[in-house]
């Protein structure tokens, strides 16, 4: 009985650990063999170049970008530019394309569902995936969810595709997609019943006739068996293939996924992997019918799609200033509308010392703008709920947006700090905080109500300020026109950070950054009080912070901040810059540019349907080893030559191993996680065709690690008014004791959860979450629940962020979502077998 556990172990380990095969379109690039990225990619650049042709076909205008396997998201931009008034963003373009990506690998962690890699001729259950997958797209879109829309669009394009590499479709000579797969209206025909024999064995490694005749001639559809573990599979059935898939191994033996070219059918990889480009291209147009082009078009990234949000304190002591930032708020919103920078939604959030909220979300200037004017103050000089508003800012608020906090008192609700910050970092959204001491008076009473923040409150808002990469800007009414032009140059469009550096206590520093050729309107920001600074250009002109107008740019002064906007000419090469301070500061150095990176933590588990990886939504653990995704978009080929984490506060740097995945894309792998708060910094070179210059950029937004790990069930799908519980467990190998435990959704819902867990000497802890929909919620609503748990004396905090789809429809079996759980569930079915 033992000896039998022991196999059953072995084996199991056997097929997750084992190097990487081909067990499906590939994620990692290997000979000419095409991974899902790619075809994704070739997909979303083919349909964007039918999309604009036909735009400027209806304008009269010519479009000559022919459609081939040669296409980038350069030449495909610069093409659509021609067809609109609003150019298509090459950075937000590649965005759509690698979140779509991110989601599509991760479907390989399903090690165990047939469903989403139409294993074991679950035609089925895989077209049930397929068409919701594409109802929760279209349901997203209608709602200006575009995150969650490509988050469900990449998981719908994996198991479409796989269709072409694990079934018989292209053996049977078919030429063109089974547009049935995205139609449930339409019936699966011609399916091989399971007592129906499809395969013999092959012949050595030549498994190039291996289907059977009549199978071909009869047209009948099948797909192979999979299984890591067992090898058991019908009498006469097709096998998957390959040392992971232990029914190869069983008469018919080999196998007939074409995942890659090494595979047992991989002499038809390319064609099934144009037939997953242009089932791709379907399935893209299918939504754009659906949806309309302008929505289809932010959908794959156009222009348009920034948020920006404003979290505004209404007591009394602001009543007099929230009619000058009523009035700054609003030339802003005018200056973009009609521009490329125009954003497409707008986020209102009040606060006083009693509550927060509403948030108010629309897409229409003008509505916003009466909200903005409605605001009027109460009479109350106590510290407000400032954490609380920007909290649900955060929450509801779509990544990436941009937020403006406006107040003159402490917080109320300090202990919202850490979940707030762990929310910027999770949403990797800016947020800069106005203060203001300004007086008020209230006329009928002739009293004057004024608040002021010791340097400990405005310390806070410093930290989350640094955190989140955005400043803090002390403003009064006589120096609103000089804030606006800060807040102006914060919220341009395609800003890039070069450098950002914070110092906690006085010294003397020199610091250095590289301009590309690429950057434009090159700004400087240092905040601090009482500092020196001398600004050196690549040429050795030099130009001291006393000199408001000099040969390498104008400096503007507003409360704390000195913003030093760069004359255009000769910006590129190494600059230098050397300050002396006698408290702590913040150097910021940013500018415009098509070239951006982006940085993603990812968890790659090795086994079953090849390497799967997908986004971490979790803090990684210090002290083990963490791998990260990046991508530079803006540019056709780039060399990354140092990828480091660099201490947000200091000097000490921890060095990345670069694997390049792609012409722009890498996977960077960090030996331990160091204890700090750290940003993200490249550098390498972009090769253009006629020069070769170094460039560097580094992430706004701050990142820590944690001793502490949070691991919950992870559940796709909730029903409307049907309670749903969650199982979660918080371990840690450091402190023992009572961690404060916390739910939130982004939607609002009921959610109910235990307030703590006590974590003793083996140190971890299991709870429950339940969260219920309310019972008129639309089927396709996403929904993201964060669960955070947080060390005795908020000395430590992790979370892990699910993300669920509100559905009518009963959902489907997906099986394990992560080790732990493969794990258990191959422990029961061993017991079940063996133990008893």
């Amino acid at each position: 009985m033992v000896s039998l556990v022991v196999v059953a172990v072995f084996l199991f380990q056997g097929a997750l650990f084992q190097p990487p095969q081909a067990e499906a379109f590939k994620i990692f690039p290997t000979d000419d063999s095409l991974t899902h990225q790619q075809i994704t990619e070739a997909a979303f650049l083919r349909k964007m170049v039918e999309v604009c042709r036909d735009v400027a076909t209806s304008q009269g205008k010519g479009f000559t970008l022919p459609i081939n396997s040669k296409l980038t998201a350069t030449t495909v931009q610069k093409a659509c530019s021609n067809s609109y008034a609003s150019l298509l963003k090459l950075s937000t373009f590649n965005l759509a394309i690698i979140q779509t990506a991110l989601s599509n690998a991760a479907v390989d962690r399903k090690q165990f569902s047939t469903a989403h890699h139409f294993d074991d001729e679950d035609f089925k259950n895989g077209r049930d995936l397929i068409t919701k997958g594409i109802a929760a797209v279209k349901v997203s879109i209608k709602k200006g969810n575009y995150l969650s829309a490509r988050t469900s669009l990449g998981a719908v394009c994996h198991t479409l595709q796989d269709f072409y590499s694990h079934s018989n479709w292209v053996e049977l000579g078919s030429n063109v997609p089974f547009s049935t797969l995205i139609k449930p209206e339409l019936p699966l025909n011609n399916l091989a019943s399971r007592d129906t024999k499809t395969c013999k064995s092959c012949v050595g490694k030549d498994c190039s006739d291996n289907i059977l005749p009549e199978v071909l001639q009869q047209k009948l559809l099948t797909s192979g068996y999979f299984h890591p573990i067992f090898p058991d599979k019908p009498a006469g059935k097709c096998s998957h293939g390959s040392i992971f898939d232990r029914t190869s191994s069983t008469e018919p033996t080999g196998g007939i996924n074409k995942d890659d070219i090494s595979s047992d059918h991989g002499f038809l990889h390319n064609r099934a992997a144009e037939m997953a480009i242009n089932a791709t291209m379907e399935l893209l147009e299918d939504i754009r019918l659906a949806t309309g082009d302008q929505a289809f078009l932010r959908l794959m990234g156009l222009s348009q799609t920034s948020v920006l949000a404003f979290v505004i304190d209404t007591t009394g002591s602001l009543s007099n200033y929230i009619a000058e930032a009523t009035r700054v708020f609003i030339s802003i919103i005018d200056s973009r509308r009609g521009t490329s920078e125009e954003p497409s939604e707008y986020i209102l959030v009040p606060f006083n010392d009693q509550d927060f909220g509403p948030l108010i979300r629309t897409g229409d200037a003008d509505r916003f703008k009466e909200q903005i004017n409605s605001l009027s103050a109460s009479d109350s000089l106590n510290p407000g709920m400032c954490l609380s508003g920007l909290m649900l800012t955060l929450t509801r608020a779509p990544p990436s947006s941009d937020i403006f906090v406006l107040t003159d008192a402490s917080a109320k609700d300090t202990e919202l700090k850490s979940s707030v910050e762990a929310m910027i970092e999770s949403t990797k959204s800016t947020v800069t905080f106005l203060l203001t001491n300004s007086i008020s008076t209230r006329s009928q009473q002739n009293v004057s109500l004024s608040r002021s923040l010791s340097q400990s409150e405005i310390q806070l808002y410093r930290d989350l300020a640094r955190v989140s990469g955005g400043q803090t800007i002390d403003v009064t009414n006589t120096t609103s026109s000089q804030a606006t032009a800060v807040i102006t140059g914060l919220i341009t469009a395609d800003l890039v950070t070069v450098l950002q550096v914070e110092r906690s206590s006085a010294k003397a520093e020199n610091f250095s950054f590289v301009l590309d050729p690429s950057l434009s309107n090159t700004t400087v920001y240092i905040t601090g009080d009482s500092l020196v600074f001398t600004l050196y250009s690549p040429t050795g002109v030099s130009q001291s912070g006393s000199v408001a107008d000099g040969p390498l740019g104008s400096i503007l002064t507003v409360g704390n901040i000195k913003r030093v906007k760069l004359n255009s000419d000769n910006q590129t090469g190494e600059w230098k810059i050397s300050i002396n301070a006698t408290s702590s500061y913040t150097l910021k150095v940013i500018g415009q540019s098509s070239v951006n990176v982006l940085f993603y933590f990812v968890e790659i588990v090795e086994g079953g349907h090849g390497d799967s990886w997908g986004q971490r939504f979790t803090r990684p653990f210090i002290g083990r080893n963490a791998t990260f995704y990046v991508s530079v978009t803006g540019r056709d080929s780039v060399t990354v030559t140092d990828v480091l984490l660099v201490e947000a506060s200091g000097s000490d740097v921890v060095r990345g191993t670069i694997k390049a995945v792609g012409a722009t894309d890498f996977l960077v792998n960090i030996d331990r996680i160091p204890e700090w708060p750290f940003v993200v910094q490249l550098k390498g070179l972009l090769n253009d065709s006629s020069l070769v210059s170094q460039f560097q950029r580094q992430s706004p937004t701050q990142q820590q690690g944690s001793r502490i790990t949070v691991m919950a069930q992870s559940q796709n799908i909730t029903q409307p008014g049907v309670p749903l519980s969650l199982n979660f467990t918080v371990a840690t190998n450091n402190t023992i004791g009572n961690y404060t435990i916390r739910a939130r959704n982004d939607q609002g819902f009921s959610v109910s959860f235990p307030s703590s867990l006590i974590l003793g000497t083996e140190g971890s802890a299991q709870g429950s979450v339940t969260l219920t929909a309310p019972s008129d919620t639309e089927s396709g609503t996403d929904v993201t629940l964060t669960i955070e748990a947080e060390a005795p004396g908020s000395t430590d905090l992790n979370y892990v962020t699910l993300q669920l789809t509100v559905s009518t429809a009963n959902a489907i079996f997906s099986g394990c979502y992560s080790l732990s759980l493969c794990l258990s569930f191959f422990f029961f079915i061993v017991c079940h077998f063996v133990c008893f």
